[in-house]
């Protein structure tokens, strides 16, 4: 079935033309062994509907398969129920097979044996559960056989209007997990970005034309004051370029050996985070760590820079810092934080990023692409370091998958109505 379906990444409208696969739609096609092929078909493109144990009926004459995918308390698995005029006949009366044809070109085949009163396939039917279905049926020298479309979590999309809607593809493959230490701080300036100045000489205020919040250059003069010993009038400037963050003085105030103001350059900040004693040794300089948002609004990646000498007395947590570049905005002093620092990890040979994971169904999933189409893959996961997670199955190794804006083609997928349907 093909839709053309609107995609909306962010604030732009962008119309995509797709077409989009539902599980279960389409009409099985059938062509019957003996010439019989327009009344097959006939009675094919009538028996969409569902047979007494949820299963697909198809139909050839007075000819019925019921296939169904059985997943009750076993893994998934075809069971099928054979009837002709009405009648069931017995499983071992009955030939059946079932070839099944996988967007990325694999084939699965089922040979089907009696089973109590049912036909069993002898393999797992394994997710995603999308695929061209072609079944072939003989009884009593009849052959019988039908084609249709079983597909689900499946999006065909343009390169052009892929690319204008953000997706980014990646290449599943081998990759470094790390374990991972969880902190927790807040932003604050780095002390070697903080100044607080003072008078050369004792004397006099005779006027602060700065104040706290005020952004200031480097000379440029933050108070005047008259020295007690020469009378001459001279001028307090900055010793950095930043923002004033503190002011101690006012006109008509005596400078002495106290600070006047405190001057902070806000765009060097760095993250203080809290460590407990028995995770110190765990900790050394230069070890990567994933800075986050609490509310999951950023993250950045930085390196440990300083790690403090000694706890504090209130909870015998040690400090220690991570540098980062904070050029992107939007990490001002005081906001709190969790981090992750890398102390360790171990090679895996398939891994995905964890941008690229969605939940669909009861799974997770990322989404692969073949050509301009992009199914629905499901993950059995291993172990994450919060920026890869190791695939254990549900993927191949080599496999393009959606990386970035995921979301857009579960979106346009669910819009689709898709059902897991057979």
């Amino acid at each position: 079935m093909k839709n053309a379906l609107n995609l909306w990444p962010m604030a732009a409208l962008l119309v995509l033309t797709l077409t989009l696969s539902a599980c279960g739609e389409p009409a099985p096609e059938a062509t019957h062994g003996h010439g019989h092929g327009p009344e097959a078909a006939h009675g094919a493109a009538e028996s969409a509907d569902k047979g007494p144990h949820n299963g697909r009926l198809l139909r050839d004459g007075d000819f019925v398969v019921e296939l169904a995918i059985f997943e009750s308390g076993v893994p998934p698995e075809y069971r099928a129920w054979v009837s002709k005029a009405g009648r069931a006949l017995p499983p071992d009366a009955v030939d059946l097979r079932v070839e099944l044809a996988r967007l990325d070109g694999q084939t699965d085949q089922f040979r089907f044996a009696p089973h109590e009163d049912f036909l069993r396939g002898d393999g797992v039917v394994t997710e995603p559960h999308s695929f061209d279905v072609t079944v072939l049926a003989e009884y009593q020298g009849e052959e019988y056989r039908w084609t249709y479309e079983s597909h689900e979590g499946r999006v065909t999309i343009a390169a052009d209007s892929a690319e204008a809607a953000g997706i980014v593809m990646d290449i599943a493959g081998p990759r470094t997990i790390h374990d991972v230490l969880p902190l927790y701080g807040r932003i604050v300036t780095n002390p070697d970005a903080v100044r607080d100045v003072g008078a050369r000489y004792a004397g006099m205020v005779k006027s602060v034309p700065k104040t706290v919040g005020d952004s200031v250059k480097a000379g440029e003069t933050l108070a005047r004051v008259e020295s007690n010993d020469s009378l001459q009038v001279y001028s307090v400037t900055a010793p950095i370029s930043g923002t004033i963050t503190a002011r101690m003085t006012h006109p008509g105030e005596q400078a002495g050996d106290a600070a006047l103001f405190t001057i902070s350059d806000l765009s060097q900040v760095w993250a203080e985070l809290s460590v407990f004693p028995r995770d110190l040794a765990r900790i050394d300089l230069g070890q990567s760590v994933r800075i986050s948002q609490v509310d999951g609004a950023g993250s950045v990646t930085g390196k440990i820079a300083r790690i403090a000498p000694s706890g504090s007395s209130a909870d015998q947590a040690l400090k220690v810092w991570a540098a980062f570049d904070s050029a992107a905005g939007g990490w001002t002093p005081g906001l709190y934080v969790n981090a992750e620092v890398r102390v360790g990890g171990a090679d895996v040979p398939l891994a995905v990023r964890t941008t690229g994971l969605q939940a669909f169904r009861d799974f997770t999933v990322v989404f692969t692409r073949v050509e301009d189409t992009y199914e629905v893959r499901m993950l059995e996961l291993g172990r994450s370091d919060g920026e890869y997670v190791e695939v254990l199955g549900g993927l191949k190794p080599g496999a393009p998958y959606v990386a970035e804006n995921s979301y857009l083609i579960k979106a346009d997928i669910e819009k689709s109505g898709a059902s897991h349907d057979h």
